[in-house]
């Protein structure tokens, strides 16, 4: 049996730097949709990448954002599925879908409420209520575990 010495934790601290502060499992995950009509020209007016660009940096360190092809609710393009983390799973917190997110108030609402917790943890400030909307559970599996 060989031993193998254990390396940094990860490429970062390989090279010295230090880690993001809570972007691991601690935060929700904020799941952007960029498929067949979310961020394209089929939704004329957002700056598509700025408004991705604008919540990624916004989330840097408190939540994990990922970008996902076509989660198939179109009509509702473009489309932002803030899920809880695993505290605000226990707390309750289900995932919530944001449909028509395409300003860019309604990014630094989602931003703000991933900060405060996200589902489970914090109410949503009260415009996003406008946005949430509930898919298919066909589609709701493609993203919620």
């Amino acid at each position: 049996m060989s031993r193998r010495r254990p390396g940094p934790a990860s490429p970062a601290a390989a090279r010295g730097e230090a880690a993001p502060a809570s972007r691991t499992a601690a935060g929700c995950t904020v799941t952007v949709c960029r498929g067949c009509c979310c961020g394209t020209a089929k939704i004329p007016g957002p700056d598509h990448a700025a408004q991705l660009d604008r919540l990624r940096r916004a989330l840097a360190r408190i939540a994990q954002v990922r970008v996902t092809g076509c989660l198939d609710a179109c009509e509702h393009a473009n489309v932002i599925v803030v899920q809880p983390s695993a505290a605000g799973r226990a707390a309750g917190g289900r995932p919530v879908w944001l449909g028509l997110v395409n300003d860019t108030d309604a990014v630094d609402d989602i931003a703000a409420w991933a900060e405060a917790g996200g589902p489970g943890l914090a109410d949503p400030p009260g415009v996003l209520d406008l946005y949430a909307f509930t898919p298919s559970r066909r589609v709701r599996r493609a993203v919620e575990p």
